[in-house]
């Protein structure tokens, strides 16, 4: 009997001690737990840190006077902003970051323009709706619309294009500022209805179909209470000319512009 007692109470001693164990177990569990997530925040800081650094890189490398190596900058830029969410890097350094853009579309090569128009709109993209994108779009504004007047290279037009479109869709606050884009687009789209009547210009299709792409891209912000049918009549009759244009792209750009216009005025 003695024997048996002694029996249970080693059993019963080593449930005890399991329990204790079982206690270790959770603490070294708990410990290691909170070991990785101090690992983990640590190397997201010193990630964020990281990025950050090189992002400074980018921007230093913008103020050199070697054009190649600017381009060189503004790709890895371009490459950033589409590989990674650089808000919290790029919401107190945007001022500085447009205006090294800005300055590449004013002195740049065609190549150096092309990305620096790249980075503008992602730039606005990455900063989303409100005063950040509407001081991007106020601010670059006059060097795209200066790009799109002067008609100095069918890219550097479309990239242009492009970003007017993206600047304007993210950062315009009121209808006038869309349709001064609107009205700058259209005036690529056919020229005789711009300003400079004295000179007709005529579109290569690939610039063409950019520009109705991005004419149809804004005019989905315009909602069908705030539109004008008049104001799409001269629309209605040119697009009906590229329906019908040789061009693949730009009958496939007209198609989508001429649906849209044709929804507006029905549901005006």
């Amino acid at each position: 009997m003695g024997k048996s007692k002694r029996n249970k109470g080693g059993r019963g001693g080593g449930g005890a001690d399991d329990k204790l164990d079982g206690g270790g177990d959770a603490d070294s569990v708990t410990s290691m737990s909170s070991g990785l997530s101090d690992l983990q925040f640590a190397q997201a800081t010193e990630h964020i840190s990281s990025q950050e650094f090189v992002l400074d890189k980018y921007v230093d490398a913008l103020y050199e006077k070697r054009g190649s190596t600017r381009e060189e900058a503004l790709g890895s830029l371009t490459d950033a902003f589409e590989s990674f969410v650089l808000l919290g890097l790029v919401e107190n350094k945007y001022v500085t970051l447009l205006s090294q853009f800005i300055n590449s579309i004013k002195r740049g090569s065609v190549k150096e323009v092309c990305l620096a128009c790249r980075c503008i709109g992602l730039l606005a993209i990455t900063l989303g709706a409100g005063s950040s994108s509407h001081e991007i779009m106020d601010e670059s504004h006059p060097h795209l619309l200066r790009v799109l007047q002067t008609w100095p290279d069918a890219q550097k037009m479309i990239s242009a294009l492009d970003c007017l479109a993206v600047v304007t869709f993210v950062g315009a606050t009121d209808l006038a500022e869309t349709q001064l884009s609107l009205k700058a687009i259209w005036d690529v789209i056919h020229p005789k209805s711009g300003s400079n009547v004295g000179v007709v210009r005529k579109p290569k299709p690939p610039l063409l179909a950019a520009a109705v792409s991005a004419w149809a891209f804004l005019l989905t912000t315009i909602g069908s209470s705030r539109r004008n049918t008049d104001s799409w009549k001269e629309p209605i009759t040119f697009l009906c000319s590229l329906l019908e244009a040789e061009d693949r792209a730009v009958r496939i750009a007209a198609v989508t512009l001429e649906r849209l216009v044709v929804l507006s005025i029905n549901f005006s």
